[in-house]
């Protein structure tokens, strides 16, 4: 069976990594993650005006989470769950 990782224990530790902010690859809850801190490079075909910081854990279409720290690093994280391929008991 697929788990997923508790939701509060994954912000916390994607905000220490954001407090840290250096870029870090590994595995939590057994998916692979990793953190990727804001840069002032403008991304291409984009309005924005920085890279923003970012974390993602797990595996597309089976079940993901993000943090994007769109609106600068400063401001609260949007977030986005893919849990589709997770069986709800």
């Amino acid at each position: 069976m697929i788990t997923a990782g508790n939701p509060s224990e994954v912000k916390a530790f994607a905000g220490r990594l954001h407090a840290v902010g250096k870029r870090w690859q590994g595995e939590m809850f057994g998916w692979s993650a990793e953190y990727t801190p804001e840069s002032r490079k403008k991304p291409s075909s984009s309005k924005m005006r920085f890279t923003p910081a970012n974390f993602c854990i797990g595996e597309s279409g089976i079940w993901f989470f993000s943090l994007m720290w769109e609106h600068g690093k400063n401001k609260e994280p949007v977030e986005f769950l893919d849990d589709r391929g997770i069986i709800k008991e």
